[in-house]
């Protein structure tokens, strides 16, 4: 099974991000820019806290385990505000919403899990966390740029598609609204030709 540990929204900063994304569509449509990309549905979107990937069913059980232990990091309110791409330059390949509000508690939350993952054999993360709402990823960008003859793909005019892209990212407010986190949920992710289906195995609560 494939597993992943992440914070559940309400429904209501859901639906905002969901907002969100639609004007951002919205503007990549209108900034003559075709992105090719897999979009986030509303019900699935979330903030991950560590992806596990694949587990059988007695290693899914010793995660379950050393999970199940209630966390120190108490309680906390999140916002979610803002938009931006990974990485930091190029083009994307992945857009997010961000965390201006919850953002250390957040942190700490990552080191709680992190420790007791490793201490069952799990390799630490390489990079530093940077909790986000992933909303897409990116699979390739084009620029329509229009001739007398019509709209021309011959070109190979991504820096020009991702510099539009970001200008788009960057007008946005996109401001989610804020919900209160009181636990951290391990999914298991079910993949499917129709979409992935994140279902909740386990919610640990915070302090």
């Amino acid at each position: 099974m494939r597993l992943f540990l992440g914070v559940e929204l309400d429904e209501r900063v859901r639906a905002a991000a969901a907002d969100a994304v639609e004007e951002l569509r919205a503007r990549l449509r209108r900034s003559r820019t075709e992105v090719l990309a897999r979009w986030v549905a509303p019900e699935n979107l979330h903030v991950t806290l560590w992806f596990i990937g694949e587990a059988n069913d007695d290693r899914a059980a010793e995660i379950r385990g050393t999970l199940q232990r209630v966390l120190s990091t108490p309680a906390f309110e999140l916002r979610a505000r803002g938009c931006g791409a990974f990485p930091a330059a190029g083009p994307p390949r992945v857009f997010w919403l961000g965390i201006t509000g919850g953002a250390e508690p957040m942190l700490r939350l990552y080191g709680e899990v992190k420790d007791r993952l490793v201490g069952i054999g799990f390799e630490p993360e390489k990079r530093p966390y940077s909790p986000h709402i992933t909303i897409a990823r990116v699979k390739a960008l084009r620029s329509r740029v229009f001739t007398s003859a019509g709209p021309s793909k011959d070109r190979d005019l991504t820096p020009r598609a991702a510099r539009a892209v970001r200008e788009a990212l960057a007008g946005m407010t996109a401001d989610c609204g804020a919900c209160r986190i009181d636990a951290v949920t391990l999914f298991r992710s079910h993949l499917s030709p129709n979409g992935s289906r994140y279902e909740p195995l386990l919610r640990v609560p915070l302090s």
